[in-house]
């Protein structure tokens, strides 16, 4: 994507803008901007509807046209190399970072109990979170991700499904972060509420860019 006007980045959708700049997942992440299971609605309309700093936003995504090297282009990668990287580095990292929030949130719950910020059910919450990842990885890893590399015939159902469950794990993050009053520590937080708060943020981030792989270009025949 060549150099292009505010005006014409804002006519794009954030999953166009996120797939064709590299960096700009980076900017949708600072801004909480929904590129992977809200990936089709427009930028300009999306900014408007949480008034944002339109000039700001539209600014660092034309610095990033200018600099196409901070950060990596997966169009045109190749299915087996796209898949290969989601699974190192998204799926063996889901089922390791997953577990051990829920170990963290188990002990802040169990231990500021009385704390009126307390992420109260946020362990059960991300218990069925992992069960939810789970299930979905296996059926990529089992079913999909091998259709799509036999490149046979394009598995649309086995797809949508996929889609569908990415929307649900956009929800999925949607209530933790309600659970946790959008991660706002409370003053002097102990150690462990600290780790388990910067931990779900990592998590959010990671599952947006996996969201975002899968979504808008290994689904879209892109990769």
């Amino acid at each position: 994507m060549k150099t292009l006007e505010a005006s014409q980045l804002s006519t794009q959708s954030l999953g166009t803008l996120a797939r064709q700049i590299p960096g700009a997942t980076g900017v949708f992440h600072r801004y909480r901007l929904d590129f992977c299971c809200k990936g089709e609605q427009h930028l300009g309309v999306v900014l408007q509807e949480k008034q944002l700093d339109a000039e700001t936003i539209l600014n660092e995504l034309q610095q990033l046209l200018q600099r196409p090297e901070a950060g990596v282009n997966w169009q045109g990668q190749g299915a087996s190399t796209l898949i290969n990287h989601i699974l190192k580095n998204y799926h063996d990292v889901h089922r390791i970072q997953v577990p051990e929030l829920i170990r963290l949130a188990q002990r802040v719950e169990r231990v500021h109990a009385t704390h009126p910020q307390c992420p109260e059910g946020l362990a059960e919450h991300l218990m069925t979170l992992l069960q939810e990842l789970e299930s979905h990885m296996l059926k990529e890893e089992q079913i999909l991700f091998p259709l799509l590399l036999s490149q046979n015939t394009w598995p649309n159902g086995p797809i949508q499904v996929m889609r569908m469950e990415h929307t649900q794990h956009g929800e999925a993050l949607e209530e933790t972060r309600r659970l946790t009053q959008q991660g706002q520590l409370p003053e002097g937080a102990c150690n462990t509420w600290r780790a388990l708060y910067l931990g779900l943020a990592a998590l959010e981030r990671d599952l947006m860019d996996h969201i975002h792989l899968e979504n808008n270009i290994l689904f879209s025949g892109l990769a």
